[in-house]
């Protein structure tokens, strides 16, 4: 891996990452790390997927803040390098949202986006 890939990064609110704590202390898993990662479909083109998971493949970064642990694939990295994963609560209810700086154009509701 060359230092430019070592410098890409996914950073992870204090708001997110509460919610992530709180998830895993639910499940009981202390192992659990949050997990985002771009497939393609949506309706701007790819979408994001946002989860929990217990195992970390041999092209993951890890990247650990506030107290959590997030593991981005090399190939979804290179579409999320700056992004910032934030959890808010307000009168429509509370999500995950990704401010991607590498989006060009999102859908209405977030969960997709185009390059």
């Amino acid at each position: 891996m060359s230092e430019a890939d070592l410098a890409q990064s996914v950073t992870v609110t204090e708001s997110a990452a509460a919610r992530v704590l709180s998830l895993i202390a639910k499940e009981g898993n202390p192992a659990l790390m949050l997990r985002v990662a771009i497939s393609g479909g949506g309706c701007s083109g790819f979408s994001y997927g946002i989860g929990l998971d217990d195992a970390r493949n041999e092209d993951d970064r890890l990247f650990e803040q506030h107290g959590v642990r997030l593991v981005v694939d090399e190939t979804s990295l290179n579409m999320l390098d700056g992004a910032v994963v934030d959890f808010v609560e307000d009168l429509m209810g509370a999500s995950f949202q990704i401010k991607n700086p590498n989006a060009k154009s999102s859908c209405g509701c977030g969960s997709s986006f185009s390059v």
